[in-house]
Parts: C-alpha cells; structure tokens; sequence
C-alpha cells in the first residue's frame, strides 16, 4: 500500500459524499500534477474511471482509494490526513519522498 489514508481523513471523505450526494460508485482519486512552487502538486478528487493497468486500488477505513501507478512513485508512504483549527482546516500530506515542500503544504519537489 503506497498511500496511508487515516480515520479521521476517511471520515471527512464519507461527510463529504453524504453533503454532496456523491455516489457508492465513486472512489477517492489520489495523486500528484505538475506545477505549483516546487514542482508537484497533491492532487484529491472523486472519480469513476479505473484502468486496471495504470491504477492500484485498496480500500482504508471504508473508503476505496485509486492512485495511479505513476503518482505512486511520488506517494509512497505518504500518510493523508485531515487538520482542523480555528485557522485553517484541510487535508494534509506528510510525503517522506519530498525533498522540499511549499509553506502552504500543497506543492513539493522530489
């Protein structure tokens, strides 16, 4: 399993289908695009389409999760989960493949 996804990470992907009506169907869809100030962005969405041959699957928490096998590279052992303050809240990634990381979090080089 390349990608971690916690409890409390899952549990607002569940809270966030049920407000949005988002399908049994769909799966939570992790990865890596170019760009951003360091070079790769972490990338988060619902999805329907797998390629087995491009794509890994596993299930966490009772939510299914795609990565594809190129992002996987970049994602392995990387454990997601979800911040909440008063300042800020959001999914965070703690990548050990990132050399350098934006002060946002959303970006890193590798």
């Amino acid at each position: 399993m390349s990608i971690l996804l916690t409890e409390n990470a899952a549990n607002q992907v569940r809270k966030f289908r049920e407000e949005n009506q988002v399908g049994d169907e769909t799966f939570l869809r992790i990865g890596v695009a170019g760009g951003g100030c360091s070079g790769f962005n972490y990338t988060l969405a619902f999805d329907d389409t797998f390629d087995e041959a491009k794509d890994s699957s596993y299930e966490q928490h009772g939510v299914k999760v795609v990565v594809d096998k190129k992002s996987a590279l970049y994602l392995d052992g990387t454990t997601v989960d979800w911040y909440h303050s008063l300042e800020k809240q959001g999914f965070t990634f703690e990548n050990p493949n990132a050399v350098k990381t934006c002060g946002c979090g959303s970006s890193f080089s590798a």
